[in-house]
């Protein structure tokens, strides 16, 4: 029987179990004669996806040039991509972790030189969290506060790295989760708290977020048995829909415009091709790092033009430097230099480094690619400072100018 004969019978089959016919030359775009919630929540994605096309990637958010339209088309699909991996089906009772980004599924402000898991929990239940370091220099748990139901973060209620850990020689680890003290490793689960986000920072030769072999050992298991889970019914389906629809519009519709969005954090720089001090931000901006300053700014660069970064790495866990596109998307790092940890950064005597960031190679090392993109972000990362980040010095100069030293 060949996959056609099949299809044929497994019909026949359906029609056997009280499955109604198709009406042959029923029209394509008829209007459904069946109303369910999973139909009416299916028609709700459709019109948001419309209203991200219209108002996310138009004038409202001043984005009227053709290749930041095309850019932006490519990141809602991938956040569509990972609402649908992470939240439609989510289940905060019987939760695990998946990677979060890679290098084709990119958003929040991705790190080739990390891997990322999320897992959505109730900050009711107890849970154990199992792993191992797995060679990362820095391994981090962020309890992230309001993300139930794919609602964006409102601050990371507390950051757990390894240090609390207390890794065996192997790297093993274990940690307990939940409201109240429990035997073992324990971490209280703030009211609130909605998911956990690991992070994983490594610092190697090809950057670990490209390396597909790559497996950091992890699980996450209830302590407090849910038993047997319900049958996915047509409210089920419905609310799994609207997850996604919460999640999709939480990153695109319902972030305010950049340059409305009130008290800029001081590590931000809006002054393209300038950083400020690095620094440690606040514990109530979703999804950052609190064990790590950062510091970013905007560049803007003519074909011709490099833009020269003269700096010191501080005493840290982990550091590096990466670029993106306006939606916090990286540039293709398997393929192309985007981004330079320390051990990629080739120093000078003294200890200092050069980066150069441009369209084309200016023949030295620590070039980063722009890819042809003529503006964007720069991001750095400082992950468990031991001293103040010394200022990073940037200037603009012709391609053609730009030495090593």
């Amino acid at each position: 029987m060949n996959r056609r004969d099949f299809l044929r019978t497994f019909s026949a089959a359906g029609v056997a179990a009280g499955w109604p016919l198709e009406r042959a030359g029923a029209a394509a775009t008829a209007t459904p004669g069946v109303s369910t919630q999973s139909r009416s929540a299916f028609y709700e994605l459709l019109d948001t996806l419309r209203d991200v096309d219209v108002r996310y990637l138009g004038p409202e958010r001043r984005i009227d040039r053709p290749e930041d339209i095309a850019d932006g088309h490519r990141f809602v699909l991938q956040v569509l991509w990972s609402a649908l991996d992470l939240i439609s089906e989510a289940d905060p009772e019987r939760p695990v972790f998946r990677r979060t980004v890679w290098p084709e599924l990119k958003f929040l402000g991705d790190n080739p030189d990390a891997v990322y898991y999320t897992a959505y929990i109730r900050s009711d239940r107890a849970y154990r969290i199992r792993g191992k370091t797995a060679g990362a220099v820095y391994t981090s748990f962020s309890l992230e506060l309001g993300t139930a139901d794919g609602h964006y973060s409102k601050g990371v209620a507390r950051a757990i790295n390894d240090s609390e850990l207390k890794p065996a020689a192997d790297g093993s680890y274990e940690l307990i989760l939940s409201p109240e003290p429990r035997p073992g490793n324990w971490f209280k689960l703030e009211p609130g708290t909605g998911s956990v986000q690991t992070r994983h920072y490594f610092e190697e030769e090809r950057s670990v977020a490209a390396d597909p072999s790559k497996v950091i050992p992890l699980t996450i298991e209830a302590l407090d048995v849910p038993g047997p889970r319900a049958a996915r019914d047509d409210t089920a389906i419905a609310a799994s829909i609207r997850r996604v629809i919460t999640y999709v519009r939480a990153i695109t519709l319902d972030q305010p415009p950049m340059m409305q969005q009130g008290k800029v954090p001081s590590w931000v720089s809006t002054v393209p091709n300038q950083f400020n001090q690095p620094a440690i931000p606040s514990g109530d901006i979703g999804f950052a790092n609190r064990d790590a300053a950062y510091a970013m700014a905007p560049y803007a660069l003519k074909p011709d033009e490099a833009l020269v970064i003269d700096g010191r790495f501080p005493k840290c866990r982990f550091a590096n430097v990466v670029l993106w596109n306006r939606y916090l998307q990286t540039y293709d790092y398997v393929t192309h230099t985007v981004s330079l940890n320390r051990k990629q950064t080739k120093a000078q005597p003294d200890g200092s480094f050069r980066m150069v960031v441009a369209h084309r190679t200016p023949g030295v090392p620590n070039w980063l690619d722009t890819q042809g993109h003529p503006s964007g972000l720069i991001y750095w990362r400082f992950a468990l400072p031991e001293e103040t980040v010394p200022p990073l010095k940037a200037r603009v100069v012709p391609v053609s100018k730009v030495t090593s030293t």
